[in-house]
Formats: structure tokens, sequence, C-alpha cells
């Protein structure tokens, strides 16, 4: 081997080395930043347990060890804060300086490790690590910058992309990269920038307004006492067994999860393990341990490996009382769960299915990422496993339905809660508004990534097939966008129902145009007729373009309301005059996305159960316009996730999932004409302008009939643009009288949303904290 091959073989070992390198960064504090060491002990006092202390709104480290390699990265980040959320940036200089245009932007996720793909480019002259925009105590247990090959980071963006860009929702992953470098040539782009550009916006940049650990700690808890003089004026104490599969967990965590059951406030109960031939013979010996300690424990072990659904099953029937409720072996249950659960009996003696709020729990014991949840909510079981952790069932009803069916482990509880709630009524399943139940966020648990087990998601997709085809054969079934997460593509009928849109308008043929165009042009379901309900228009153009439009395509017709302008008025009048089975509300500022977006919402609107079905809307911007109504924010009713990026999974991945909620606005809904007529239509009288339609919606809710959400039909809305804003004293006045009109008649309703959360904020639009 001559001198220049050895130089440059040693070259490239040096350039390996380099690129594998896994040793951590060196951080150099370079501004607004404090060790909590040089701190003075009343300083230190107010961030005990952290290691820094951000002094202004710009703290910044300096990272240091040899710079990155050309070519992608993973940075890498776990942090511990005192804020109700974070995120960090990294810096990357080129020789221009620090600026916003070279940096990255990684929100943290409480409990784990957050990662996110990066590029450097040449020449890479410094890097600068802002751990978070906001004066605030933090400690840094890791960073690090990975060296990607090309490969690998072209497949995590391509996964990422597929899973949560709006560009690639319906492209496969293989498929991306193909479909990226086409776009960016029609575009005339560099590829990679675009890339790297579409791979950012999936990074949602919204502040949580209320930490956690700051809402619990302010949280009154009932005493021990009090508990007790509940639970003795019970008129019935139920015993509740717990069913426990155990295989071979960590030995801490599982006495964790037995002593949450050994600290019970309500005694009433019995729990029933069955070792599952955990091959660690210590797990033996801690289960006989607390067998020993109380005689409520009863412990079957196994003689071979069965998996959840057996050892679930073998637990089960061991149980001697009248619900069971379920728990993993390395979670932890409240103090207080099984007492909210015998209360909410007391109060619902027939329930069959309760449930409860759940929230994670991280490495080092921290609660984190708390779901508070809906009441019952049928479609929403359909489109994930909202109900989860804790499940408490009626005994009987869970041997009746065979246990927990092998073949579905990963989703079992999913498929168990399918086929309880669909032997009850709705008044028959209760949901405990407490955080009842703790689940371990561990390396390679659902919990934490429930990405980690993909057979989750093929064993939930089974189990929401089995169950919608059994009552429609017709229905599909497929993945959602998100793991573990589902979407019904319910039948058509045979016979196309003729579709009715409602367009009201007033001159603004800027308005009117664009819209009525691009609903011909961009629906791809046939049997529509459109009705423009003209009120008064006198612009010239505007009556051009509505005699234009009606004569060369035989769709259209114009109708004309010459009165005063009211909403409902305008609305009723066109429904007269419509000649189809479903009638669509929609506003003259409505554009459609997606060519099917009537057909998924007539799909949903001929369900015979289903009312008002509402749309997935954008402003011009991609953020969100409208997700759902919820009731009570603002007094009356505000916009589900408004202002939320387009690409945002939303609260528990809602934004994507299609759902029961109290109302949609009337902006794009659709309902069948009988339901209309049924409830009398839209308030002429008392809502002439805003709100009618949560009232519609409420008035078919209180007919027996389900609102429905779904974001597979989605459009832009430029809202309210052709009417204009309230800003003037009559238009306040009337503003005023239509919200009083609304709390005097719905009052108890406005304050209970069953589609939301009691523990939620009632202020903003964003499902926070309250």
């Amino acid at each position: 081997m001559n001198a220049r091959t050895r130089k440059r073989l040693d070259k490239g070992l040096r350039w390996l080395a380099r690129a594998l390198n896994q040793t951590p960064l060196v951080r150099r504090p370079l501004s607004r930043l404090k060790p909590h060491r040089h701190l003075r002990c009343e300083e230190n006092a107010a961030g005990t347990g952290f290691e820094w202390q951000a002094v202004g709104d710009d703290p910044q480290f300096r990272l240091t060890r040899e710079l990155p390699l050309p070519g992608w990265h993973m940075l890498e980040v776990a942090m511990t804060h005192d804020q109700p959320s974070a995120a960090v940036k990294l810096y990357l200089d080129t020789g221009w300086g620090f600026n916003e245009a070279q940096s990255v932007y990684l929100p943290m996720k409480a409990g784990r490790v957050s990662k996110r793909l990066f590029y450097v480019p040449r020449p890479l002259k410094a890097l600068r690590f802002d751990p978070m925009g906001q004066e605030g105590h933090f400690t840094l247990h890791h960073l690090r910058m990975a060296w990607l090959s090309p490969w690998f980071a072209h497949d995590r963006l391509a996964q990422r992309l597929a899973n949560m860009h709006h560009e690639y929702r319906d492209v496969a992953k293989g498929e991306v990269l193909p479909a990226l470098k086409r776009r960016a040539r029609e575009e005339q782009r560099d590829w990679h920038t675009l890339a790297l550009a579409d791979y950012d916006a999936t990074f949602e940049r919204r502040s949580t307004r209320y930490s956690y650990t700051e809402w619990l700690s302010k949280r009154r808890r009932l005493s021990p006492q009090h508990v007790q003089r509940v639970i003795a004026k019970l008129r019935q104490r139920p015993l509740i067994s717990i069913v426990l599969p155990v295989y071979n967990p960590r030995l801490e965590w599982l006495r964790e999860c037995l002593d949450s059951v050994l600290e019970q406030h309500y005694p009433h109960w019995q729990l029933c393990i069955a070792d599952d031939a955990s091959s660690d013979s210590e797990v033996r010996q801690v289960l006989a341990e607390y067998a020993e300690r109380d005689a409520r424990i009863q412990v079957v072990y196994r003689q071979q490996n069965g998996h959840i659904c057996a050892a679930s099953n073998s637990a089960l029937e061991l149980a001697e009382g009248n619900f069971v409720a379920l728990l993993d072996h390395d979670d932890r249950l409240s103090p207080y769960a099984l007492f909210h659960v015998a209360e909410a009996l007391h109060r619902h003696p027939d329930a069959g299915l309760l449930y409860s709020d759940e929230d994670k729990l991280g490495e080092r014991g921290e609660r984190f990422d708390p779901h508070f949840k809906p009441q019952w909510n049928p479609d929403l079981l359909l489109a994930q496993n909202y109900i989860s952790h804790l499940g408490v069932y009626r005994t009987g009803l869970v041997r009746e339905v065979g246990g927990c069916r092998e073949g579905f482990e990963g989703s079992q509880d999913h498929d168990l809660a399918l086929r309880v709630s669909d032997r009850l009524a709705p008044d028959q399943i209760v949901h405990i508004p407490h955080v009842l139940y703790h689940w371990r966020a561990g390396e390679g648990s659902t919990a934490l990534e429930s990405g980690e087990k993909n057979y989750t998601t093929e064993a939930g997709l089974m189990a929401v097939r089995e169950q919608v085809t059994r009552r429609v054969p017709a229905a599909q079934v497929e993945a959602g966008h998100y793991p573990n997460t589902y979407r019904v593509r319910w039948p058509l009928p045979e016979r196309l129902p003729l579709v009715s849109l409602l367009v009201p308008t007033r001159d603004g043929v800027d308005i009117l145009k664009p819209c009525v165009d691009a609903i011909l042009e961009r629906t791809d379901y046939p049997e529509l007729e459109l009705l423009i309900l003209d009120n008064q228009s006198t612009c010239t153009a505007t009556l051009d373009y509505m005699r234009d439009v009606s004569t060369r395509d035989a769709r259209v017709r114009v109708l004309r309301w010459n009165e005063p302008f009211n909403y409902s008025a305008i609305n009723n009048f066109g429904a007269l005059y419509a000649r189809g089975d479903i009638l669509g509300l929609v506003n003259n500022d409505i554009e459609p996305i997606n060519p099917d977006w009537l057909c998924e919402l007539v799909r949903q609107a001929c369900r015979p159960e289903i009312g008002c079905v509402g749309a997935k809307l954008y402003y011009p911007n991609d953020t969100l316009q409208h997700a759902g109504v919820i009731l009570g924010i603002g007094g009356v009713a505000g916009h589900a996730h408004k202002y939320f990026n387009r690409n945002s999974p939303g609260y528990f991945t809602r934004l994507n999932l299609a759902q029961n909620l109290s109302a949609v606005t009337g902006a794009c809904l659709l309902l069948r004409k009988a339901v209309f007529q049924d409830v009398g239509g839209l308030n002429e009288e008392h809502l002439a302008i805003a709100f009618n339609d949560v009232d519609l919606c409420l008035k078919v809710r209180g007919a027996g009939y389900r609102n429905l959400w779904t974001p597979y039909a989605e459009l832009y809305h430029h809202e309210s643009v052709s009417r204009g804003a309230d800003d003037n004293a009559v238009k306040r006045a009337r503003a005023n009288a239509e919200a009083r009109y609304m709390r005097d008649t719905w009052s108890k309703q406005l304050d209970c949303d069953p589609a939301y959360n009691p523990n939620l904020t009632l202020v903003h639009e964003d499902f926070s904290l309250r």
C-alpha cells in the first residue's frame, strides 16, 4: 500500500469514526443562562431539581466538539422543564451568522426523547442550541446529533410525510419521494429544499397554556375520611374484580402496580392475577409475597405462555365481583380509582361499561400527557380506542361476549369495548371525568409510541372491521393516518340521493364565482343541484354571473329572496324549493379541496342514526377554521382546534378522526331533508345571523340523532367575507340578543358538552386545561 492510498484510507476511517461518533455534545452557555449551582439559595428554591435557569426570553448554548459532517442527521433531545410546553431550536451558521432560515425546530414531548431529521449543508461554521423561548428552569438529560445514511434518512422522511403532511396523505411511503421530486420539477425548485420545508411543516408550533404538573398541584383532593363517609352512605358497595395478566414485567414497576391496588380507598375489591408462565423466577416470588400479604389477592400460574388474551381470560376465571376492571402489569391506579367507580355505579346502577380519564408515567415517575375523554362517542370508538384505561365492565357481559379473544392481542381491550358496548344502551356507558389510571410509558411501550407495535393497528383494524361489517356488510374499514386509528367508508345507497346545496348570497361575485365554480368542477358526486339564494343583489357583474352559470349548467338554479338578510329565513326558503332528499347548507365563500368531499358527507348523512354532518374547513393560509363545534366555549359555542396547523394531529389525533360532536358549522352542513323538516328548520325569529346552526344541531340531537364531524371532507372557508364583522352597535346588539337566546334555551346543554370534557377550557378553542 503506497503512502497516498494509506492517507486516503486514514482519512476515510477518520470520516467514518466521526460519522459514527455517539458522544454527547458539549454545551457552553452563551447567553441568558445560569447554572443553578451559581445561584443563591433562595433563587435555587424556585427551580429545585433543575440544572439551569433561563433568565431571559432567548437563552442560548454554544455547541462545541467536532462539528457534524455535511449530510443527514437526527437531532435527539430529552429535557424536563417547568413550563407548560417547550420547544428547542438548533441554529446552523454556514457563514452568514445564526438566522431563522437555517434553524431546526423541535417541540419537546414529555417523558421521552424527542427526535427529528435535519440536513447539514456545506460549509458549517458553528452551532447554537436554544433550549426554550422564555424564562424558566430546565434540565437537559440528552442532547445528541447522530449522522444518518441517506437511505435511512429518506425512509424516515417519507414515512413522516406520508403519515402527517396533507400533500402526501393518500400516497404510499414508497411513492412519497418520487411524488416530491415531480412536484419540485413542476415548481422548478430543489427537491431537497422542498422536502425539508414539507417535513418542517409537520412539527406543530403551538404552545400549551397550562402545565399539567401545575394543574395537578392545584387540584383539591378528597380526604380519606371524606371518602369513607361517602362509601358508608352508598346503597350498594359492589365487589370489583381487577383482572391483571402478568408476564416478565420490570419488578419495580410490578410492585408499584400491586401497591396501587393495595392503596385503594375503596376496600371492596379482588385482585385476580394470571402469571403467563413468566421466565423470570422473581416474578413468581413477588406475586406470592403479595398474595400472602392480602387475602383479596389471588394468583393463578399458567403452565404455558398464551399471551395477553389467554392470560386475561385465566384471570377472569377467578373473578367473583359483579364488575371487572382491567389493569396492565406495569401501570398504576389512582388511590381513588375504585371509589369513583363505585360512586358512579351508585348514580348509574344499570351501567355495563365505565371508563375514566388517564395520563402517562415517565421513566422517572413523572405524570404527563393526560387524556381527557368525551362521554359515549360511538363513531370515535370506531376510529380509535378512546375508552382505553380505566375500563370497567359488568362481569356477566364480559363472559357473555366470550372475554378477550385470542388473535386480537395488542388491541384486545378495543375489541372488548366494541363487543360489550354493542349490547348496551347509550345511558349504560358511563364516563368518569377523573384521571384514575396512570399508563406506564416505558421504552417500547404502546403508551410511549403507538407506532412501536404495528400489530396493534392490525388487530384493531380487524376488530373494527368485524364490528362494522356485521351491521353494514357493504361498509369498508381501513387504517387511518396515525397508528391505531381507523376510517370507516360507509356505503352509498344503490340509488344515489339528490343533494340540494343551498348557497345564500348578495352581490360579491368575486366570492360567489370561485365558490360555485369550484363546487361544480371539483365535486365527483353526480347527483346534486346547487340553489343560489339571491338576497337582493344589485351588482351587475353578480347578476350576470348568476344568469350565465344557471344557463350553462343545468344543476344550478337561482332563487330570489327579496327580504332583509336573515340567514335562517333564506335557507328555510331554499329548503322549500329543494328537490333533493338531502340538504346542504353551504356558505358562498366555500371552496372544495378533495373531489370526494360531498361523497363523504353523503355517506355519513345517509346513515339512519346520523343527523347533521360537518366538514373540515381551513382558512386560506391552511390553518383550521372548523373541526366541529364545542358547546360552552365563550359562553355559547366555539370551533374545535381553531387556528391549528393543517398537518396537526389535534388532541389525541381527533383532527383526523370521524367522531360524534354536539354541533357543526352551517358553513358546510348536510342532513336529510326529512330531519330538517321534522325539527322545524332554522330558527328565523330569534337567530337570524349567529348560532342558528348550533341551535339546529341541538334540535336534531334532541330528536334522537347523532351529529357527526368528518375530516375526510376538506374545504377552504373565507369566513364571513361577504357578510362582514359585527363591528357596529346594531350588529353587536343583535349578536348579544342571539347569545342570550341560546343561553336561555340551551343553558344546561351548553355547560356540559358530552363530546368534550369538564377538565378542558371553555375560554379557548385548543383543548387546553381548564
